[in-house]
């Protein structure tokens, strides 16, 4: 996982950050800057971007509190059962769970784009479905025959609980005053969350690549000290 600090939030720090990266697809909320992405021109062809179906719940949740509406409290259903057939296919191949979508999931959410296509909710107009697939349904389902679609989640859940820590902190002690503090702590935040993503004891993974490093470590070989090829921690520090 990598963090990066930016001085903003314009789109246009995402498109340099994104600068020689090949992939087709990009998983992020419905922010408006992140607009300009779909317009970037590239060898490869232009990105599609594809929306957060959790981002897309609260916003069905908030309406269902505020007006009672019949249509959000199907659609928050709708979503409910998107997630409990993910729930089921966890850890499965990416075929698999592309059979699954397509026979169960797909269903479930065209209802749930209908509604938003259908502008029966106005709050959203920004999920729209007409957006290019947005909502990640036809991408769930494999419409096209690429297999990064097979691997497409329904959220990024992982990277807002990743960030989680950082909202908490930043008006206390974050960056304290200055940009290139910002800059190391994303380094050093990125290192951490890619040790918990895998498992990894932070505090001795980052002690014993430090000292691998200062004993000389050949830098050919700089791929063996990732996070993923340390060995497991038997109790993660948090």
């Amino acid at each position: 996982m990598l963090f990066r600090y930016a001085p903003g939030r314009s789109g246009v720090f995402a498109e340099q950050f994104l600068d020689g990266f090949g992939g087709r697809y990009l998983q992020c909320d419905a922010y408006d800057g992140y607009d300009r992405l779909n317009e970037v021109v590239r060898p490869q062809g232009p990105w599609t971007l594809v929306h957060c179906w959790s981002h897309l719940r609260r916003r069905f949740v908030q309406l269902v509190r505020n007006s009672k509406s019949p249509i959000a409290e199907a659609a928050v259903r709708h979503i409910a059962q998107l997630y409990a057939i993910e729930a089921m296919m966890r850890g499965s191949s990416p075929d698999i769970r592309l059979a699954a979508r397509k026979e169960h999931s797909l269903p479930f959410g065209n209802r749930v784009e209908v509604v938003v296509r259908e502008k029966a909710v106005d709050d959203l107009q920004r999920f729209d479905a007409r957006r290019g697939d947005p909502l990640c349904t036809r991408s769930l389902a494999g419409a096209d025959p690429l297999p990064q679609r097979r691997r497409l989640e329904l959220d990024t859940d992982r990277v807002e609980n990743a960030i989680r820590p950082v909202c908490l902190t930043r008006k206390n002690a974050l960056f304290a005053g200055h940009e290139s503090g910002a800059e190391n702590w994303a380094l050093l935040a990125s290192i951490v969350a890619t040790c918990k993503l895998n498992d990894v004891n932070q505090t001795g993974y980052i002690a014993e690549t430090l000292e691998a490093i200062i004993d000389g470590y050949p830098r050919s070989r700089i791929g063996d000290l990732m996070p993923w090829r340390f060995r497991k921690a038997s109790s993660q520090l948090q």
